[in-house]
């Protein structure tokens, strides 16, 4: 039987089904898990490894498949979808990657406004000022014009939150948030989770860090521990 783990009262924005999922080479797959996110919430979760982190996240983007059950983003079954439907739906997350899948050739300014030209038909000049906003928030100047190998590893995680938050997704997936800048992060990300959740979006924090686990007074609606193939329930907060 499942483990269900439900955040209850509101709209669904990703839900797992009865999922199982391959998150390491050669291992076992986990126990079918189900998992319900809400808009407007904020779940932590530790995958135990960036690794799996990465792998969980390419599955609640439908980049990879559960090996049983479903993955579900806005109500709608990843693998029912055809190419052009799956892009356009991804269109409506917002992921800061682990390992940064910045594009050298571009610079970090296109890079960032990429996605949302792609996927919407916002203007390009509005998108800038939201970019800009956001970079200033997160500790920049501005949008970086350089090319992502010109910057320091610091500055280039602080514009790759601004690539995951900028457009107004519905869903925000984020991979080690706080790498090497904790604490000075934690005011302006809590700041954009609260401003996102608000807007009605869902926010997954596949949080790594002891110090983010340590921190109760981060606003969560769940913390979940992926443990021997099971979801492990932390404590709620707000």
């Amino acid at each position: 039987m499942a483990e269900f783990v439900s955040l209850g009262g509101r709209s669904e924005i990703l839900a797992f089904d009865a999922a199982t999922l391959a998150l390491e080479p050669d291992m076992p797959p986990t126990l079918p898990l189900s998992l319900a996110l809400p808009a407007r919430s904020l779940t932590i979760l530790d995958t135990v490894g960036p690794a799996r982190a990465a792998r969980f996240a390419d599955l609640a983007c439908g980049l990879a498949e559960p090996t049983s059950g479903r993955v579900r983003f806005l109500g709608r079954d990843w693998r029912g979808l055809d190419a052009d439907s799956a892009n356009a739906m991804r269109g409506r997350i917002g992921r800061l990657v682990g390992d940064g899948a910045w594009i050298d050739y571009l610079s970090v300014l296109d890079n960032i406004l990429l996605p949302q030209l792609h996927h919407t038909e916002r203007r390009e000049e509005a998108l800038k000022n939201d970019a800009a906003m956001l970079a200033r928030a997160f500790g920049l100047p501005g949008v970086p014009l350089a090319r992502p190998s010109a910057l320091d590893d610091d500055d280039l995680h602080r514009a790759a939150l601004v690539r995951a938050f900028l457009g107004r997704p519905q869903l925000i997936i984020l991979e080690r948030a706080t790498q090497r800048l904790y604490p000075e992060i934690m005011e302006p990300l809590v700041n954009a989770i609260r401003a996102a959740r608000d807007r009605g979006a869902a926010v997954l924090w596949l949080a790594l860090e002891r110090e983010v686990w340590g921190d109760a007074s981060l606003p969560a609606t769940m913390r979940l521990r992926l443990v021997g193939g099971r979801l492990v329930e932390g404590h709620r907060a707000a």
